[in-house]
């Protein structure tokens, strides 16, 4: 069974709007709550290399990411860069945990990784900017074979 496409549409933009929400608290807990500097020193704790470099990464791309992905704004880039993202949370703090996220575990960074390498392969879909962007003419159709 397959949804029609206005049923896909609509569930790729509910999907991308959550998603873009949960980066968007996170970048913003980064930048705003516990600080760059806050963010670097954990990172640093932790063993991530060039700990403020990578303290600005994750807080602009997770901020701004999410922004992208609530508007559907350059959502294929968007999504690589908070792919990458998720990788260096992974490697860096979450993999030794297990999965459980109440155990410090990597699930909630897995679900957040997929989704984004969902979006940097599929793209942001009809109700977004950067369809109104390509034009109508101009999307991408799939391929039958």
């Amino acid at each position: 069974m397959t949804f029609p496409p206005p049923a896909r549409d609509l569930a790729l933009l509910a999907t991308r709007v959550a998603v873009g929400l949960v980066f968007i608290a996170h970048g913003w807990q980064k930048l705003f709550t516990n600080g760059i500097d806050g963010t670097a020193a954990f990172f640093d704790q932790v063993g991530v290399p060039a700990a403020s470099a990578a303290a600005w990464f994750a807080a602009v791309v997770e901020l701004a990411g999410g922004a992208a992905l609530v508007l559907g704004l350059a959502v294929p880039v968007a999504g690589l860069l908070l792919l990458v993202d998720m990788i260096g949370a992974f490697v860096f703090v979450h993999a030794g945990a297990g999965l459980f996220v109440d155990q410090g575990g990597y699930e909630l960074v897995l679900v957040l990784g997929a989704a984004a390498l969902l979006f940097a392969a599929i793209g942001a879909g009809r109700h977004s900017v950067d369809h109104l962007l390509a034009g109508r003419g101009r999307t991408a159709r799939p391929v039958r074979v």
